[in-house]
């Protein structure tokens, strides 16, 4: 951006007061007789919401102004924001119970003021800067800088980056000091707001809907590709795959804030030998997944140990197993993210579909231990959903109906409901077409599994080991003694399948697939594989490092397909 020009009022030289530029959520506080009375949001500019209760949760927030000149009434603006080491701690927390992160500080300060249940905005542990007093009655002041000064005495947290500038030229110079210290910063912040210190001239200056005419926002270059990896965390899935992920500073990475990456296993991590603290060079890949590069050396650095996984789950404190590059949780659904995940999958579209059970009411059933397996989904009753947030008495019984007709439920359905490790959508059509019931697949052997065209040697292996555990023989008992009812399988025709007559080309690596598990799964919905990109082609799915199959497809405008996407289109 421009800087801004030289200034001045009638031959006298403006001075200005400038301040890192906060990326986090304006908020307007009321005073009345020195008491906190209300706080809210800015909002469109004129109407903002109500989040009083919220902001009384924030510490650097006084409930009670202090000194002695305090006017009867006093509007007061700040930014509540998330510092970078609270911002990592809470994604830390989100990912190890593999909920969503957030993406960057200002998204999490706006996502914390917002919660309906200020106890988690209090656990979120917001900073309150306060910068601007915006309506007084009897107060009076005439420069910014008194402003700030009387703030600070009332109590409020002030910027110590702040600085009295006499000139533009200072001003500016402010700007690009700080930009150099910006990594070293404990906030996230894109540039210097510069302000006319006379408050006269702020009167006679104005201000348009959303932004005063006597302050600029002037801006850093963004940043890009390189930043720090802060902490390495292990998120736990539904299978008790345990993955290993960097939580960085966040950057802007073709325009898109990355603040996390995946580092796929413990091997790929010493491969390229990440640690917490180094810095890394990150790329989307394809401009869509977001993957840590390589590790750049910084001489004479100090570094952290070398990442290695736990011994036991982050979640349940079970022991930790190892099968081929992966770790997993050998809790089951006795570990809380492994059941939360489980309820989830029971409830998705392919499974039980169970309409308005989401992720966010899962957390809740299973936190509050209402659930401790799957089979007890279906013997909530109202009462239960009146316990959680969000529930009226209408919405409790809309929930118990839904759960009532999910009841009634095809075999394939059924199978795929019961999260068995390799047993996708389609497989479990496979299974329920070959076997017709639920006892013939409990007791197939691995042979007689294997015999099937499209079952291999490690799923046969899994589905056997999976149905001979007692625990499993009985949660699949009790969601019949439950009122489950499976309907009889019907067979598919390969024009119904939904991806009949697609053409799909891959590139790049996948996180969650191996190249031909991708494409089986993808010819099993009846689409076809191809190895080049030409105009007939409908997909193509991009992974980590593609190739210039990759370019071609953009050239030729051919659709273009993240994991994320193909997962979704494969119902995975």
């Amino acid at each position: 951006p421009a800087s801004p020009k030289m200034a001045s009022r009638g031959g006298e030289t403006v001075s200005y007061v400038a301040e890192p530029k906060f990326d986090g959520l304006s908020i307007e506080l009321i005073y009345e007789n020195g008491i906190l009375v209300r706080g809210a949001t800015r909002g469109d500019g004129t109407n903002g919401e109500d989040v009083t209760q919220n902001v009384k949760t924030i510490k650097t927030i006084p409930l009670r102004l202090k000194g002695k000149v305090i006017p009867p009434k006093i509007a007061i603006r700040g930014e509540a924001m998330m510092t970078l080491e609270d911002f990592q701690a809470l994604n830390k927390r989100l990912t190890e119970l593999d909920k969503q992160i957030f993406a960057n500080p200002r998204n999490a300060a706006a996502g914390s003021i917002r919660q309906l249940d200020p106890k988690i905005t209090a656990d979120r542990r917001l900073t309150f800067f306060a910068y601007e007093i915006m309506e007084s009655e009897t107060l009076e002041i005439d420069t910014h800088l008194q402003e700030i000064e009387l703030l600070e005495k009332w109590g409020f947290k002030i910027d110590s980056h702040l600085k009295y500038c006499k000139n533009i030229k200072e001003a500016i110079q402010f700007h690009h000091d700080i930009e150099k210290e910006r990594e070293n910063l404990p906030f996230e912040t894109d540039g210097v707001v510069i302000k006319v210190d006379n408050l006269q001239s702020h009167e006679k200056l104005g201000t348009r809907t959303r932004s005063p005419r006597w302050s600029i926002a002037y801006k850093f270059e963004p940043r890009k590709e390189i930043t720090e990896v802060q902490d390495i965390v292990v998120q736990v899935g539904r299978t008790g795959k345990l993955t290993p992920v960097a939580l960085l500073k966040p950057v802007d990475v073709s325009g898109v804030t990355v603040s996390r990456a995946t580092l796929h296993n413990e091997g790929e991590v010493k491969k390229k030998d990440i640690r917490i603290g180094d810095k890394v060079r990150i790329k989307r890949a394809g401009d869509v997944i977001p993957a840590v590069v390589e590790r750049i050396p910084e001489e004479g650095k100090q570094r952290s140990q070398p990442f290695s996984m736990p011994e036991k789950c982050p979640v349940c404190n079970s022991k930790i197993f190892q099968e081929g590059a992966y770790h997993f949780c050998s809790g089951g659904t006795s570990c809380p993210t492994q059941l939360k995940r489980a309820v989830q999958h029971l409830a998705s579209k392919g499974a039980f579909d169970i309409d308005g059970l989401g992720e966010r009411i899962v957390d809740t059933l299973v936190e509050k231990d209402l659930v401790k397996d799957i089979s007890e989904v279906f013997k909530l009753q109202k009462d239960d959903f009146l316990t959680l947030d969000g529930f009226a008495e209408k919405s409790a019984q809309n929930m118990v109906d839904a759960l009532e007709k999910a009841k009634s439920v095809s075999l394939p359905r059924f199978i795929y409901a019961l999260g068995i490790p390799n047993v996708g959508e389609h497989l479990a059509f496979v299974l329920a077409n070959h076997f017709k019931n639920l006892d013939n697949i409990m007791n197939a052997d691995v042979e007689t599994l294997q015999s099937i065209f499209e079952v291999g040697p490690k799923v046969a292996e899994s589905i056997v080991v999976f149905f001979l555990n007692d625990n499993n023989r009985k949660v699949i008992s009790k969601l019949i003694n439950s009122g489950v009812n499976i309907k009889r399988a019907e067979e598919r025709k390969k024009e119904e399948l939904p991806l009949a007559g697609k053409i799909i080309m891959f590139t790049g690596e996948l996180e969650s697939f191996t190249r031909d598990e991708a494409k089986k799964l993808a010819e099993d919905l009846g689409a076809r594989v191809t190895s080049s990109v030409s105009l007939n082609s409908d997909y193509v799915v991009v992974g980590t490092n593609p190739g210039s199959k990759f370019d071609d497809a953009k050239k030729l405008g051919i659709k273009i397909l993240d994991e994320e996407d193909f997962k979704k289109l494969v119902g995975k």
